[in-house]
């Protein structure tokens, strides 16, 4: 895809409003200084402004800004991070004033097109409602056997603006996008971009399910898109994609322009002739999904011409990340596994259907999910469930209408369910739950947290979660299983 050269230097001199004083915000105030541009940060926590002030911004506090509507008229853009949606108030207030509002990602490309710190990257951009950290990781492997000065950012945790000011510079990036950082970025056009599978999630913020599919559909419009085709969501965006060239990726016998799996084997068949990449059962994690991750992977870096061998070497050096199906322990014969990543009921039902009896722990906040479909579909492989968080009840609800037979128990229980006022309230709860579940479970079960929802009601993120966990499960002994509380 040709690209015409950016030109930045209208930023020199200009007010450029950053709405956010974390990672995010932060890290695209240095660009904007570096373009000499007059960088003023505004957020709601007067605390989490002073690293704005340490680094050269100027710094004003939201409702301060607010207050004051020719302050917001002095600004010539307005550079959010991906967390605000478009009807927060201060993104709201510059789109009525008609000021022009990037996110940092789409900052992030202009900066990379416009050459600032050395040639422009090539972008491979991992989407999806699950798997994304997962693919992305697995592409980094790869990107590393293959020895191309590379680097993973974006959503997986590195901001793009900082991955660009390396050194060495990268020649590609491996960039995972959220569906809020896809939606505030529609310039960016990768070398290749992957939606690997959508299923309801964030739907309060984009307003519904169209919005969603929508900005996941961004990742598709560079010079190769690839979709999962065993997603029918992700399949129908193939059709309306503008890349040059769309492959697809499945379990399945791969047909032309595909990868998928044959006897046992992944398998190239879009970027080579039934190429072999590697035996599935030497892919971890293990199961259908890690396969999936691993052919989505395997396509973005065949895409940039990545040998096959190459490919192989990348995928069996890769190791899973924490909170992402990890085993915690084995006691007594029960089986405890920390999914905490699995913050919504898609990625839920990955984790579940891996195994065959599972004491359930879910819940959180559900963003509007709706979690039945996936309670139909579980129920015959639950023990037990052991529910927590502000949308526990929702949880809840749907086993008693979908399976009645499934012991339940609900925690905090009583009026103050799904509340807590602090971390140390939140791992109190969840070594109850955990003592709960153990207490359900018998020799030959999985205790499985895989919450099926955010983490942000209660704790500080799904890191905190997995942790709290991982940390109540060592508690355990023998005498703890097979022993339910009343």
């Amino acid at each position: 895809m040709n690209e015409s050269s950016i030109d930045l230097t209208w930023l020199r001199g200009s007010s450029v409003l950053v709405t956010g004083a974390r990672v995010s915000g932060l890290a695209v105030v240095r660009p904007l200084l570096d373009l000499g541009a007059v960088v003023t940060v505004t957020d709601s926590d007067r605390g989490a402004l002073d690293g704005a002030s340490s680094i050269g911004a100027a710094v004003v506090l939201q409702d301060d800004l607010l207050g004051d509507p020719a302050a917001l008229a002095a600004f010539s853009l307005v550079v959010t991070s991906p967390g605000f949606r478009p009807d927060s108030p201060v993104l709201a207030a510059a789109a009525e004033q008609r000021i022009p509002v990037w996110g940092d990602v789409e900052l992030s490309w202009h900066v990379d097109r416009a050459e600032l710190y050395g040639p422009r990257t090539r972008w491979l951009v991992v989407t999806g409602t699950n798997g994304k950290t997962t693919t992305t990781s697995m592409l980094a492997s790869i990107l590393e056997a293959a020895a191309i000065e590379s680097v993973a950012c974006g959503n997986i945790g590195l901001p793009i603006a900082d991955a660009l000011r390396r050194t060495p510079h990268p020649s590609v990036l491996a960039v995972e996008l959220s569906s809020f950082q896809l939606f505030w970025a529609p310039s960016v056009h990768p070398a290749a971009g992957v939606v690997l599978n959508i299923a309801e999630d964030h739907l309060d913020w984009h307003g519904g399910m169209d919005g969603y599919v929508h900005a996941k559909a961004r990742a598709l419009s560079g010079d190769v898109a690839v979709v999962g085709l065993d997603d029918a969501r992700a399949a129908s965006l193939a059709a309306g994609s503008p890349a040059d060239d769309v492959v697809g990726f499945r379990l399945g016998e791969p047909a032309s322009g595909e990868l998928g799996v044959r006897s046992g084997v992944l398998v190239d068949n879009a970027f080579g002739e039934n190429v072999e990449l590697l035996a599935a059962e030497d892919v971890e994690p293990s199961g259908p999904s890690g396969i999936l991750d691993a052919l989505a992977a395997a396509a973005l870096a065949r895409s940039i011409g990545v040998q096959a061998d190459t490919v192989r070497t990348g995928l069996q050096s890769y190791r899973v990340g924490p909170h992402r199906a990890a085993v915690v322990r084995d006691l007594g014969g029960v089986t405890f596994i920390d999914d905490s990543k699995a913050t919504n009921p898609h990625a839920a039902r990955s984790s579940i259907l891996a195994h065959e009896r599972v004491v359930w722990i879910a819940g959180g906040l559900l963003k509007g999910a709706v979690i039945d479909d996936l309670v139909v579909e579980i129920a015959d492989r639950l023990v037990a469930a052991v529910v927590l968080g502000r949308d526990g009840m929702q949880i809840a609800q749907a086993l008693a209408r979908h399976a009645p037979d499934v012991p339940v128990v609900r925690l905090p229980s009583g009026d103050d369910a799904g509340v807590t006022h602090g971390a140390e309230d939140a791992d109190a709860v969840m070594r109850a739950v955990v003592a709960h579940a153990a207490g359900r479970a018998a020799p030959g079960d999985t205790v499985l947290l895989a919450p099926a929802a955010a983490s942000l009601d209660m704790f500080v993120d799904y890191g905190h979660r997995g942790r709290s966990f991982a940390e109540s499960v060592l508690q355990l002994g023998l005498a703890d299983i097979g022993s339910p509380r009343s």
